[in-house]
C-alpha cells in the first residue's frame, strides 16, 4: 500500500471513529432525558423543570453535532436519524449548538 492510500485509510479510520462518539453522546443524552422522564413518570410528579430542560438543551445540542458531522461526511438523511434513535420533537427544537464559555 503506497503512503497516499495508507493516509486515506487512517483518515477514513478517524472520521468513523469520531462519528461513532458523536453518535454514541447522541444516545447518552436521550437515554438520559428518557431516564429523567421514566423517574417522573414512576413517582407521578413533575421533577425539577430546570434539569429538564437543560437535559432536553443537552440533547439538541447532541442532535446538532452529529447531523452536521454526517452531513460533513456526505451522510444526508437527518430523518434517518430521528427516526432510528427516536428523537422527541422538544429536542429536534432544541437542535442548535450550545454556547461554551470560553476556558
Amino acid at each position: 500500500m503506497d503512503s497516499q492510500a495508507s493516509i486515506e485509510q487512517q483518515i477514513a479510520g478517524e472520521k468513523a471513529a469520531a462519528l461513532g462518539r458523536s453518535g454514541r453522546k447522541l444516545m447518552i443524552a436521550l437515554d438520559n432525558l428518557r431516564r429523567f422522564d421514566e423517574i417522573a413518570r414512576r413517582g407521578g410528579r413533575i421533577l425539577d423543570p430546570a434539569r429538564r430542560a437543560a437535559l432536553v438543551e443537552i440533547a439538541g445540542d447532541a442532535l446538532w453535532s452529529y447531523i452536521v458531522q454526517r452531513e460533513a461526511m456526505g451522510l444526508i438523511d437527518s430523518e434517518y436519524i430521528v427516526r432510528e434513535y427516536a428523537v422527541p420533537w422538544e429536542v429536534r427544537r432544541e437542535m442548535r449548538p450550545r454556547l461554551r464559555a470560553a476556558g
